[in-house]
């Protein structure tokens, strides 16, 4: 148990020094304040539980340095010494939020007696903040279990509906990708950028494969496809994906790119949506004419990717929630609530993590820290790490 912070406080300077010799032996070493300014000063530098206070003093007498005590530091105990013939001030002072008063001259035993159970009260309201913060934190996580658990039902459903359109997509790309080879087809205007035009559907036909696998759970878990991955070019092309939108707001992108982070070895097909999902809402939330700052950079034995907008910014009572599956605070029908959710999964899942800045009106900061190196499952022995949504719901459920 760590010591009690003590803060004796009596202008008598040979009492004062008398019951501090004291109260040292019995193992509480006190701070020694003379008046009630300087009682305040101490306190403002250096945090207390307990504060034995002399209720007359020449200057701020006790009654007044305690309302000051309980104004700003509330948590903070108080036990007034008063003299036989100013016993209504103990009264008084109990009243405004003493936890108690003895009477000069006082017993040691029963002044240690009172420090202690001033201090266990002190722990005692601890121990309840602690137990209502846990409650509230297993509410939230009971909440985020019950809708991972309800959109788990509806998984393979949505995910055979997404991917049959998609089958049909790919097959009609492959169908004119055979067409263009024929011989017949060799001089028709604009060849190239039609092939081109195929490869990009194939690409994002395989982009939204992996995206259905990772949002919805595929029966099938997946490793992370861990290759060689040139982040400056991966972001130039999560841009180009998003040059339309870009554009329409009117929006600026600097970049700034350290040569030590421009390499890491990690799952691309990931790192893209994780990009995706950042810049995207980067943009969204930027008024038009707004910048979207994207740096990257070293950072211990990984790198450090930011995404800054200077868009209206993240209330402060929201950013312990915005990776909460579901939450959004964007109008209806113009968000899931799932993109930061995911983002977070995946750049866990990649041995990083993200964390948030922002302020209202100064625009938002994501910062993720990746390894050089992502490390699989598979790399490590240990079992595959499912994308499923059980998988999200079993690491709720340990969370503590």
């Amino acid at each position: 148990m760590a010591p009690i912070r003590l803060l004796l406080v009596d202008d008598e300077a040979d009492f004062r020094r008398a019951i501090a010799r004291r109260l040292t032996k019995r193992g509480i070493t006190p701070a020694e304040a003379a008046t009630g300014e300087e009682c305040l000063r101490l306190l403002a530098e250096q945090p207390m539980d307990v504060v034995v206070l002399d209720v007359k003093m020449p200057g701020m007498n006790g009654i007044e340095v305690l309302g000051r005590i309980k104004e700003k530091y509330p948590e903070t105990e108080v036990i007034l010494l008063t003299g036989h013939a100013t016993t209504p001030d103990g009264v008084a002072g109990i009243k405004s939020g003493a936890f108690d008063y003895l009477t000069k001259p006082i017993e040691l035993e029963q002044l240690v007696s009172k420090i202690h159970q001033a201090h266990d009260k002190i722990l005692r309201a601890a121990e309840k903040k602690r137990e209502a913060a846990y409650r509230a934190r297993m509410e939230q996580q009971m909440i985020a279990t019950e809708r991972l658990a309800s959109l788990g039902t509806l998984a393979t459903g949505v995910a055979h509906e997404i991917n049959n359109p998609l089958a049909i997509i790919k097959e009609s790309a492959g169908w004119m990708r055979l067409i263009l080879k024929n011989p017949q087809m060799t001089d028709i205007p604009r060849r190239e950028d039609l092939e081109k035009a195929i490869g990009k559907i194939e690409n994002a036909i395989e982009r939204a494969r992996r995206i259905t696998h990772q949002l919805l759970g595929s029966v099938q878990r997946q490793e992370a496809a861990v290759v060689e991955v040139h982040l400056p070019s991966l972001v130039a092309e999560t841009l180009e994906l998003l040059h339309r939108e870009i554009a329409n707001r009117n929006v600026s992108v600097q970049r700034e790119i350290a040569p030590e982070a421009e390499t890491i070895w990690s799952d691309p097909y990931q790192l893209r949506q994780v990009l995706i999902n950042l810049l995207s809402n980067a943009v969204q939330a930027s008024a038009d004419g707004g910048r979207i700052d994207v740096r990257l950079q070293a950072h211990g034995e990984g790198v450090a990717l930011e995404i800054a907008d200077t868009g209206k910014g993240i209330p402060k009572e929201n950013l312990n929630k915005i990776f909460e599956p579901f939450f959004s605070t964007k109008p209806p029908g113009e968000g899931t609530g799932l993109g930061l959710f995911v983002t977070r999964g995946i750049v866990e899942k990649l041995g990083g993590r993200i964390t948030v800045e922002s302020r209202l009106g100064a625009g938002a900061r994501f910062r993720v820290v990746l390894p050089k190196r992502h490390i699989s499952a598979a790399d490590n022995g240990a079992p595959s790490g499912g994308d499923d949504w059980l998988d999200q719901i079993r690491h709720l459920a340990r969370e503590p």
